[in-house]
């Protein structure tokens, strides 16, 4: 049986509802102050033009605690999107992919792909990554979740791609696609800013400005 979720309250019919889980052991402990939330939601900030409202969570690398926290989001909270970081590598403790797709309703593969490629021009080590992306459907709702690297300086790589010295974009971020993603899941039509990732859709699907 499916699980019904009740429509979100939004301040704005814009508004993207936004979950963004860190995940690590010692941060979720305070032994070391978690980075992954304040760098989210300051490129969150920088990047979107439409209003958005976050829902934060720090936990540990367990996998029932993910997918709990995911299902918590999604189905209780009526998140849009929820952007994962941390606990993505090959170790035993890394168990977010597993975590995430033991949630979905659909697999959203070309993510992960993409994310890998961009690391790749920076490190080799970049093929150890397993982050996965995927949508969690509910009987009148949907979410696109997306595992993210845990640093800083990665995130906003993997986001936004990679562009040359004039700020032309070389390789697409993730990013790109995302609104647009949301668009098909039947959630808010969020737009950005293009000097810092530039979204895409087919003509078709884009909004007339407002006059």
């Amino acid at each position: 049986m499916r699980t019904i979720v009740t429509k979100p309250k939004r301040n704005h019919p814009d508004e993207l509802i936004v979950g963004l889980v860190s995940i690590s052991d010692r941060a979720s402990q305070g032994v070391y102050e978690d980075k992954g939330l304040p760098s989210l939601q300051t490129w969150l900030g920088e990047a979107l033009t439409t209003p958005f409202r976050a829902e934060t969570r720090l936990i540990h690398d367990d996998a029932a605690t993910i997918s709990a926290t995911l299902v918590d989001l999604v189905d209780t909270l009526g998140c849009d999107l929820v952007l994962t970081t941390g606990g993505t590598g090959p170790s035993r403790r890394d168990v977010t992919p597993e975590a995430t797709l033991a949630v979905a309703t659909k697999p959203m593969p070309g993510f992960g792909e993409q994310m890998r490629q961009i690391s790749l021009n920076f490190v080799p080590t970049a093929i150890l990554s397993r982050q996965v992306a995927v949508i969690r459907e509910t009987e009148d709702h949907a979410a696109l979740i997306i595992n993210l690297p845990g640093q800083p300086k990665s995130i906003r790589e993997t986001l936004e791609g990679l562009k040359d010295a004039d700020g032309k974009q070389n390789v697409p971020g993730i990013f790109a696609a995302v609104p647009y993603c949301i668009d098909l899941i039947g959630g808010p039509y969020i737009e950005t800013r293009p000097d810092v990732v530039k979204t895409f859709r087919p003509k078709s699907a884009i909004r007339p400005p407002k006059s």
